[in-house]
């Protein structure tokens, strides 16, 4: 999922932070294009984003029983990660590639940059994540990006939280939201996404709309997550926007790192109001680890891995057999029917969506 130079989602102290390192992918671009003909078949490449995670021992694991070492190149988000991706063209940065999210994934396949491969453990997978009939891009993780609010600042008030997304622009929460750039953060991104889900881009009321109302009514816009949720939002940051677009995963977060752990999350979510996000794994084309790299698809699809992945990076596996923590299933929000936007309109759309939202709201 995740355009966010500063942001990311999720980091060990806290949901969602990511450092920046495209850097290391630019360094990476130009020494695979000198690269020796010599094949390494014990070691193979992750490309990926920041957020990414998982328990060492499990991530040793796989080590120990394959014999293959695992190198780990991190960008600061998906969006970079990608682009590089493309750039490299026939030289890839690596052998395989987590983290592309279904607002990217038409973009990766239309490059050519990821390989088919009908994984075993597609079997135990819903149809509901497998927005790739070719199988290039397999589904790894789901999570949500949603309205967060601030419990106690409502409580301490008596005002009721909204409830919806046209709540926001009603004038008891002038001034109380806090939103991502959809240029430079996937949270803002995605966001932007479920306001085109929820108001459509024709008629007599459209999400265009929908944005100048808000615009009209204070909301504040910030570069990244990082910056709203840790600075403009009231329980994180201190802030004086006490609703945040951020994560199902934000409550069950401020839990687990919380010391000693509060019985009830201090933030919550507004279910209306949640993006479906689905992060994907594939086979980089051109790998010279084929076989190394099929492994390692099979290794995050396995239960061992998906059960892994909620602890560590505050999402929910795709595999029907895993079974996440109680306790991250206690404080999460899975919402019934969450806003979707398809792939292959996101892509015929997104630059220009951006351009008009940016028009319409930072004007």
């Amino acid at each position: 999922m995740q355009l966010d130079s500063s942001n990311v989602r999720r980091s060990r102290r806290a949901p969602l932070v990511r450092a920046v390192a495209a850097g290391a992918l630019v360094a990476l671009v130009a020494a695979s294009c000198s690269s020796s003909d010599e094949v390494d078949q014990t070691s193979l490449t992750l490309v990926t984003h920041d957020s990414f995670a998982l328990s060492e021992d499990v991530l040793a694991g796989f080590t120990e029983s394959t014999g293959i070492t695992v190198e780990i190149v991190r960008a600061s988000d998906a969006g970079s990660m990608l682009n590089q991706s493309i750039l490299a063209g026939d030289n890839p940065l690596g052998d395989v590639i987590f983290g592309i999210d279904n607002t990217f994934m038409s973009r990766a396949i239309g490059a050519d940059i990821v390989e088919s491969y009908d994984a075993p453990r597609l079997a135990n997978i819903g149809d509901e994540f497998k927005l790739d009939a070719t199988n290039a891009l397999l589904p790894v993780d789901v999570g949500d990006v949603c309205l967060n609010y601030d419990t106690a600042w409502f409580a301490d008030r008596g005002i009721d939280p909204p409830a919806t997304l046209a709540d926001l622009a009603l004038p008891q929460y002038q001034d109380l939201l806090v939103v991502q750039h959809p240029a430079t953060s996937s949270p803002g991104l995605a966001f932007m996404m479920a306001t085109i889900a929820e108001f459509g881009t024709d008629g007599d009321y459209t999400w265009l709309d929908y944005w100048a109302e808000l615009r009209s009514n204070g909301v504040l816009v910030s570069p990244g997550w990082s910056e709203a949720y840790y600075g403009d939002f009231t329980y994180a940051g201190g802030g004086t926007r006490p609703i945040v677009v951020s994560y199902a995963s934000s409550p069950p977060a401020e839990v687990f790192f919380a010391d000693p752990r509060p019985a009830e999350a201090p933030t919550a979510v507004v279910e209306s109001t949640c993006f479906r996000q689905i992060e994907f794994v594939g086979i980089l084309a051109g790998t010279d680890n084929r076989s190394g790299a099929e492994q390692f698809v099979d290794f995050m699809l396995s239960v061992e891995v998906q059960n892994d992945i909620p602890w560590n990076m505050f999402v929910f596996p795709v595999a029907s057999d895993a079974t996440p923590p109680p306790e991250f299933v206690e404080f999460s929000v899975v919402p019934a029917n969450p806003l979707t936007v398809a792939p292959d309109e996101i892509e015929a759309n997104r630059d220009t969506w951006i351009d008009q939202w940016a028009a319409t709201v930072t004007r």
